[in-house]
């Protein structure tokens, strides 16, 4: 029931099965997904207003290669739903009608190339919501549903395609009485206030989740700004969370996505009233829950705690589907958040997800020469290197004479993640000659990395090795899912004065100190300074044992790091150790700081910033810092016996 031009076109496109020239591999075909979901992910966390028609078709074309070159394997109908997905949001970007009609056809195109995928389903559901809401086709929107209800009856959204055949019929006629007030009354200037659009509701535009054995975390990635209820009911344990003025994007129209991660069994989203979005959380056993919302882009964060699921078990959740077998569910553990984009089928099938994870040979981290590789079982690059014999031995009190729970079980630090700051759109501090945070830090944290895994036998990951953009709250979920013992993140100093030096350690915890709230604003804000209920959230995460170990972890890492680079930098100050609610910190299961490491603004620091020497120096710190609060544990667990003992 499509219109034959749509037909012609579907038809007139080259058989994709009989014409491809190269068939890649399907491990070459997940690959160029997982680097494909990473651009896509790094595009989403860009303010909407700086995205532009270049970085869409960039992400565009890196899906689109997959289904050419390997158009049999398993990721090839998932590269065509996402990259289709891809041209709707640009179209709406850009208000572009050509794009947003080539999306279609990319559906259209799908359903005839891949007819037995599940995503056929909502392929023809999507082309309904794009024709209804975004070109204001009601016709071709009545027909496309009308289709839908034809083809799949039993479907769980027959009901939804329903509604939204009544919904066309219903503003066509008012469309029509509108036009007949408004020709009855062409000279009363004021008939015409009422189009204004400018109370239209924000759209919800996508849904990504990360797992861990300790917290799942779940990010609604938003148009704008916006208001949100929310309420816990039980029996069953769900959460419920209504978001006020806003609408489901057309690619999220009556989808509900399977985790059963532990603590999420489902997420279930829906159009609760005409101006109100709902997202239902339904869980295992819920302890608590916190949210926040995030701004530029803006995006609500859920975090639900609840029972711990043991190693075993969540080894056979995250376990990828047998060669052959088509994954059905959101159950691949991955390093980058999960890109939902994957669709239920005629009943209430499972749903898909894929991992994002960081793109092929582009590692830059890859650069660094060391005695082999493997991988993390959310598939990002680890590196082992040949490491001392651990020395194990009794936990030391703190500074302050305690003996936290952490000391008493004589829990020891294996793996550490290095978060190098920014990347990517997010340039950082940028100092008066051009030097880029972002580019020191990530040096810096390759350098200390090394240094870890040679000196201290420690298991390293970073949450980049390259130029590109992590989320903010996708650092935490990065270290969460590797079940790290150790979070630093690294980042560079900023001061409109220009004699302002020195270097200061952080750790997460609520402060009223104005000098630290700033310096914390701006590492948040990314490039707009916009956080809610933020010290609200903080008091409610920050848990003693791990403010705890996480200030004695700092005050390590700050007197190493000053001693260091003072010695030949005189007038370099200590800045002490100091409390903020950083947004990279909260959420992390594990004594986490952020290191702030000189000042790129300072005129003179800058010179000795760009130079490999002074970057040496600031690694060595570091390192020394940690080894001096890893002494004072119990010990390390080497690499070889993490993986060992996590069957990785």
């Amino acid at each position: 029931m499509l219109r034959m031009g749509a037909i012609v076109l579907l038809f007139a496109l080259p058989s994709f099965h009989a014409h491809a020239r190269v068939h890649k591999s399907s491990d070459w075909a997940s690959q160029q997904f997982d680097a494909a979901e990473e651009l896509r992910e790094a595009l989403n966390g860009r303010p909407a207003r700086e995205r532009g028609r270049a970085e869409y078709q960039r992400v565009v074309n890196a899906y689109r290669r997959i289904y050419f070159a390997a158009p049999a394997s398993g990721k090839a109908a998932a590269a065509v739903v996402a990259e289709a997905e891809v041209m709707v949001e640009m179209g709406r970007q850009f208000h572009d009608e050509k794009i947003l009609r080539n999306a279609i056809r990319k559906y259209e195109f799908l359903r005839h190339e891949y007819p037995g995928s599940e995503q056929r389903v909502d392929a023809l559901f999507t082309i309904g919501e794009i024709y209804k809401d975004d070109l204001n086709d009601p016709d071709q929107a009545r027909e496309t549903f009308s289709e839908f209800v034809q083809r799949y009856p039993k479907s769980r959204q027959v009901d939804d395609a329903r509604k939204a055949i009544e919904n066309v019929e219903q503003d066509a006629t008012k469309t029509k009485e509108d036009r007949a007030a408004k020709d009855s009354s062409l000279d009363d200037e004021s008939a015409d206030d009422s189009s204004d659009h400018s109370d239209e509701p924000a759209r919800v535009t996508g849904i990504r989740y990360w797992s861990s054995p300790d917290y799942t975390r779940i990010a609604i990635d938003l148009e704008s700004d916006v208001k949100y209820q929310s309420q816990r009911i039980e029996n069953p344990d769900r959460v419920y969370f209504d978001l006020v003025g806003t609408k489901l994007a057309s690619t999220l129209v009556g989808k509900s996505f399977d985790v059963n991660d532990g603590f999420l069994k489902q997420i279930r989203v829906g159009q609760f009233q005409s101006d109100r979005t709902r997202i239902v959380l339904e869980v295992d056993s819920l302890s608590e829950y916190d949210a926040f919302l995030l701004s530029n882009p803006t995006r609500l964060v859920i975090d639900v705690h609840g029972k711990k699921v043991p190693r075993t078990e969540v080894a056979k959740t995250v376990a990828p589907p047998a060669p052959g077998k088509t994954t059905q569910t959101a159950a691949i553990k991955s390093t980058g958040p999960k890109k939902i984009i994957v669709n239920p089928d005629d009943d209430d099938s499972d749903t898909a997800s894929t991992p994002a994870d960081q793109p092929e040979v582009k590692q830059a981290s890859a650069k660094i020469s060391v005695p082999a590789t493997t991988k993390t079982s959310s598939g990002k690059t680890r590196r082992k290197a040949a490491a001392p014999e651990p020395d194990i031995h009794e936990a030391q009190p703190t500074a302050n004479g305690d003996r936290s729970l952490i000391r008493a079980l004589g829990l020891k630090i294996g793996r550490i993640v290095i978060d190098p700051g920014h990347g990517g759109h997010d340039t950082g501090t940028i100092g008066p000659n051009g030097l880029l945070e972002k580019d020191l830090v990530l040096e810096v944290g390759r350098r200390l990395g090394k240094l870890l895994e040679s000196r201290l036998g420690a298991d390293v990951v970073y949450t980049r090795s390259d130029d590109t953009f992590i989320p903010l709250e996708t650092r935490t979920a990065i270290a969460n899912q590797e079940q790290a013992d150790l979070f630093v993140s690294i980042h560079a100093n900023s001061s409109n004065d220009p004699d302002a030096r020195g270097v200061e350690t952080y750790y997460l915890n609520f402060t009223s100190s104005p000098e630290a709230l700033e310096v914390a604003a701006r590492e948040n804000a990314v490039s707009d300074k916009s956080i809610h209920e933020l010290q609200d959230l903080v008091k409610k995460i920050a848990l003693k044992e791990k403010i705890e170990e996480s200030k004695e972890f700092a005050s390590d890492v700050q007197h190493a790091l000053h001693s260091g680079l003072s010695v030949k930098s005189a007038g370099i100050r200590d800045r002490g150790v100091k409390k903020a609610p950083f947004i990279v910190l909260i959420g992390a299961n594990m004594p986490s700081i952020l290191a702030e490491i000189s000042f790129v603004s300072n005129p003179t620091d800058e010179r000795k910033l760009r130079t490999s020497d002074y970057r040496q120096k600031i690694a060595e710190s570091l390192y020394r810092g940690i080894s001096k609060y890893v002494s004072g544990l119990s010990g390390v667990k080497v690499a070889s016996k993490i993986e060992k003992g996590q069957g990785q």
